[in-house]
């Protein structure tokens, strides 16, 4: 049976369009540290495992996501284990923005890894802005809300790291940003799609209104290096 691109997102990514990204090989794969800690296996054979717990070893802590059960690798502890929900867009439904919405860039980096720090949006390190496709709310020249582009299988671009400043929720910021960026990835003729942890009800509700809908649930496993 073939295996849908996004039951392993992680390892369609970098193993296609996001290939200069990743450290591995054909067995295991990760994204560059600084870019962000996601990784995965081609398969959940004992090679592979070995191969991805030298990463962990090598290159510090991942995150695995995909549809099937995750197996500890040799070499690693885990940190945290959670239960995610996979959501595809089907029709995006129309989200009036009442806020200016100005495309992020590198000079913006500071700004976007203090906010993703300050609300945990999800892993979000120094060059995550590399990914690109970001949006932001800027209210009197400060960022309090942003949304944009992670994994990259083919024919498929991933909605993330959509987050609003504490001080500034309750505004519909973080729908107007998710539909603009995933209507950009329409535009482009790829499907939009994004992960949300499967307590996060008021996440998924977003995200439903909008026009997403559940693929599959998803395993979410962080690893650190065996001490």
């Amino acid at each position: 049976m073939t295996r849908h691109p996004l039951d392993r997102p992680v390892w369609s990514a970098l193993t296609t369009r996001q290939r200069a990204l990743a450290v591995g090989d054909d067995l295991a794969r990760r994204f560059d540290p600084e870019i962000g800690p996601f990784a995965a296996v081609a398969a959940d054979e004992p090679e592979h495992l070995a191969r991805l717990g030298e990463l962990v070893t090598a290159h510090g802590p991942v995150v695995l996501l995909q549809r099937d059960a995750i197996p500890v690798p040799p070499g690693t502890t885990t940190r945290h284990a959670a239960r995610g929900l996979q959501l595809v867009l089907d029709r995006l439904r129309a989200v009036p923005a009442t806020s200016d919405l100005v495309p992020l860039t590198a000079a913006d980096s500071a700004e976007m890894v203090a906010l993703a720090r300050l609300t945990e949006p999800g892993p979000f390190e120094v060059r995550t802005p590399e990914l690109g496709g970001f949006l932001g709310i800027r209210i009197d020249g400060r960022l309090v809300a942003m949304a944009g582009e992670r994994m990259k299988p083919e024919g498929f671009t991933e909605v993330s790291a959509v987050c609003t400043h504490p001080d500034h929720r309750g505004r519909g910021y973080a729908g107007m940003l998710s539909a603009a960026v995933a209507d950009r990835i329409v535009a482009r003729g790829e499907t939009p799609f994004l992960h949300v942890f499967a307590t996060n009800r008021a996440a998924i509700g977003l995200y439903e209104r909008l026009g997403f809908e559940l693929r599959t649930p998803v395993e979410v496993l962080a690893l650190d290096p065996e001490i």
